[in-house]
């Protein structure tokens, strides 16, 4: 909950950056927020079992 508010809060401060208002920068920053949330994680047990499974092909060959 502190991280929307905080997503929130950067978006708004993005988006007033160009003179005009702030809530779309704010709506961005908290659907940005909630995605990274998912996708991040997701990323690293992929790339981590990308790399295990690289490691173990790899010295599979090397031993035969």
């Amino acid at each position: 909950m502190i991280g929307d508010a905080i997503a929130g809060w950067i978006g708004n401060r993005i988006d007033r950056a160009d003179g005009e208002g702030g809530a779309l920068g704010a709506i961005a920053g908290v659907l940005t927020w909630k995605a990274a949330k998912k996708i991040v994680p997701a990323a690293i047990v992929i790339g981590g079992a990308a790399y295990a499974y690289h490691h173990f092909t790899r010295g599979r060959e090397t031993a035969a």
